[in-house]
């Protein structure tokens, strides 16, 4: 049972007939105006549909890009013999960013209606409803019934991928190193594809001189950039990979630029595998390509939280012999923090630049350039300290990870991912991949 603000309201109205009558009958008038609203809420109790005799429908959209809004149908069917007044609650996560989650309902016997939740997600991953309370008031608004009723649901937030608008502009540049425009340039691949005439301009040792003699006109070779390459990513789910910079964890980052990279690379031809590990492999995509590629990207990425736990990188050779033996472009998207956490990362990545093309891709806290420039007061000075100090342990950690063989990509969230997919472009245009 359940009783409203109307009811207490009716009974302080019971003040003005006690002021008005005499003293000694103040007693048995209030007691008398008590137990009317008593009645009264029994009765209206007893009137009250029956939210037990409610049967509940959920249509939701299987999944939603992270940002973008998605309404959540609701159907409620009165099956009792009452009409049913009230509120409906579904209860969503905070993070599904449902706004208005109570709605008001009045359903005759035997009919429904349907309530629609805006959904905007502010965190990806699945966001879930396990539950729907109805309150059904009698017709006098004094008192009713309420009853949490089960009605499960729950969609796919996926990565935001807001780094896809960079992918034309890399596609057109892929493109040239392809071919597939009117530049021609040597060196930027060893695949040969074609041959045509020569133009003022042409490397002399394009020629082809026995093409030439066929035609009796100068031929020239053109190139592509190999194909059937392999990529592989794997994505750092430790601890570190939680921390914030801005408005996302650095996981999201290293997801960003993995779909860009991804998509590039299967455009490209070449093959990409992906794992995401911290003491356990989190998520693998193996043996996509195409669209069914990215599809299998997000879908893979979606639900994994980094876990407060310090990465095995020792597993890491193993878990890329398993996915490849041939000579790859391995791709770690990790954390370039100071040398005592990436000590671990230094002392596995020989076994990998022995065997493969290794890039180590970090986000920087673009905050701790900001830190630095300022130095007002004493606690500025301070902070500016610890912000230097930080970007120097980058600074030779990177130095380190060069040393050993690997390439290092850094950048801010909203330039990491181009920035990876530069240096990917860069490696087929030197030939290296």
């Amino acid at each position: 049972m359940v009783v409203t603000g109307r009811l207490v309201l009716v009974v302080l109205l019971g003040v003005v007939p006690i002021i008005a009558v005499p003293a000694g009958l103040a007693g048995p008038v209030l007691l008398g105006w008590v137990v009317l609203c008593l009645l009264l809420s029994a009765l209206d109790l007893l009137l009250a549909g029956s939210p037990q005799r409610v049967r509940l429908g959920r249509e939701l959209p299987d999944a939603l890009r992270l940002g973008e809004t998605a309404t959540s149908r609701l159907t409620v069917r009165n099956e009792g013999r009452r009409r049913l007044r009230g509120t409906v609650r579904d209860a969503w996560q905070p993070s599904a960013g449902a706004v208005v989650t109570r709605f008001r309902v009045s359903i005759a016997p035997g009919r429904q209606t349907v309530v629609q939740t805006a959904l905007t997600p502010f965190r990806r991953g699945e966001r879930r409803a396990s539950a729907v309370t109805v309150r059904s008031l009698g017709p006098l608004g004094l008192a009713g019934r309420q009853k949490t009723l089960p009605a499960a649901g729950s969609v796919l937030v996926l990565p935001r991928f807001a780094s896809r608008r960079h992918l034309p502009s890399r596609l057109a540049r892929l493109r040239e190193l392809d071919g597939r425009t009117s530049l021609m340039i040597r060196g930027q691949g060893t695949e040969f594809d074609s041959l045509r005439d020569y133009v003022r301009g042409d490397d002399v040792r394009s020629i082809d001189w026995r093409a030439t003699a066929r035609r009796q006109d100068l031929m020239v070779r053109t190139w592509r950039p190999e194909r059937d390459r392999r990529v592989v990513i794997v994505v750092d789910s430790g601890r570190t990979s939680a921390a914030r910079v801005g408005d996302e964890p650095r996981l999201d980052t290293a997801f960003e630029a993995s779909l860009l990279l991804g998509a590039l690379a299967s455009r490209a031809g070449d093959r990409v595998d992906l794992a995401v590990i911290d003491r356990r492999v989190r998520g693998r995509v193996q043996g996509q390509t195409g669209a069914a590629l990215l599809n299998a990207l997000v879908t893979t990425l979606a639900p994994i939280e980094p876990e407060l736990l310090e990465t095995d990188w020792s597993a890491v050779p193993a878990l890329v012999r398993s996915i490849t033996t041939q000579r790859s472009l391995v791709v770690l998207c990790t954390t370039v923090t100071s040398p005592g956490a990436s000590q671990s990362l230094l002392a596995a990545l020989p076994q990998l630049t022995s065997r493969h093309l290794v890039s180590v891709a970090s986000v920087l806290d673009p905050v701790l350039g900001d830190l630095v420039d300022d130095r007002g007061t004493t606690d500025d000075v301070y902070r500016a300290a610890a912000a230097s100090r930080a970007l120097l342990d980058v600074s030779r950690v990177s130095a380190a990870l060069r040393q050993l063989g690997a390439d290092v990509v850094t950048g801010t969230p909203a330039e990491l991912p181009p920035a990876l997919a530069d240096r990917y472009l860069a490696l087929k245009a030197a030939g290296r991949l």
